[in-house]
């Protein structure tokens, strides 16, 4: 067994996106060889619904998939396909854009004016970029959890863990998407198969991974009697952690527990044309896909 290095830590980075949402970004438009086959990740979390509510209204997409995944609040949807609904707090909505969809998404807060939820959009490989478009739409009680005997809690919203299988089926780059809770000084290591590539994104309390170099067994001691050691103690608001090569992630929950995101997908390796919400392998592709936007054609008929 190998402990995948701890590449990077890097805050979330405040900005604005759809018709005036304020949102952190974790990753996006930038390298998308990093954590190919993910190509971007929001985090909305926002207590001021001037900030949120006037959503992402409607706006294309193709070449990709998107993931939202609501803690708090609603976001209302609806797509060219004539697809309405409304995701709630826990629920998760996974759109296969494909050939090319138009949606729109409106979120609203809780009863104390709370929204937050997580995108991420999935790259899809050149032979799938054209599929036909899809939604998958998960109620929150369909998505399995485990409770380990230390307390530590998963919500196992993609792929399979501790035998449990998420909802999700049918998706490109056979991604593993959880939710984690640690209580206190709970350490825990968790198995991530070597193909994939890894993050982690904390968004509750604090931990510290532990690195290549650090012997899984000393993790808790050698922090708690003060000597160096060669892991990251994290703030845990709206934190990346972007691993290595590896088979296995160890975790540390600071005092106050934590709480975070562990995503691993398979890497397309392909090359990558990106305008706004459209990725495709080419920039013909994506002239291609602004003249039928601009044509009326951007949305196939079903095959």
């Amino acid at each position: 067994m190998s402990i995948r290095p701890v590449l990077e830590t890097r805050p979330a980075v405040p900005t604005m996106e759809g018709a005036g949402v304020h949102l952190h970004r974790a990753f996006g438009f930038q390298d998308p060889s990093e954590l190919d086959p993910f190509l971007l990740f929001d985090d909305f979390r926002n207590e001021t619904p001037a900030h949120f509510e006037k959503g992402f209204p409607w706006h294309p997409h193709r070449g990709i998939e998107t993931i939202t995944y609501v803690l708090n609040g609603t976001v209302e949807h609806g797509d060219s396909l004539g697809n309405t609904g409304t995701l709630g707090a826990g629920d998760v909505q996974w759109m296969t854009a494909g050939s090319g969809i138009m949606h729109q998404e409106m979120p609203h807060g809780n009863a104390a004016g709370q929204m937050h939820g997580f995108q991420l959009w999935g790259n899809l490989p050149a032979a799938q970029k054209m599929v036909d478009p899809r939604y998958q739409d998960v109620e929150a009680q369909e998505i399995p959890e485990v409770i380990d005997d230390d307390g530590t809690v998963v919500r196992v919203v993609v792929g399979e863990f501790w035998g449990k299988r998420g909802p999700v089926d049918g998706i490109a780059a056979d991604p593993q998407y959880l939710d984690v809770s640690m209580p206190a000084g709970v350490k825990k290591t968790f198995k991530i198969d070597t193909y994939r590539r890894a993050f982690a994104y904390i968004f509750e309390g604090q931990a510290a991974f532990a690195d290549a170099s650090t012997p899984t067994g000393v993790l808790l001691e050698k922090e708690v009697m003060g000597e160096e050691v060669n892991i990251r103690d994290l703030s845990g608001d709206r934190t990346l952690i972007r691993f290595g090569s590896g088979d296995e992630v160890t975790v540390q929950a600071g005092e106050n527990g934590v709480r975070f995101l562990l995503i691993s997908g398979a890497p397309i390796e392909e090359p990558v044309a990106w305008h706004g919400p459209i990725v495709m392998n080419t920039k013909e592709e994506i002239r291609t896909a602004m003249q039928d936007l601009r044509n009326g054609t951007f949305i196939k008929p079903a095959h």
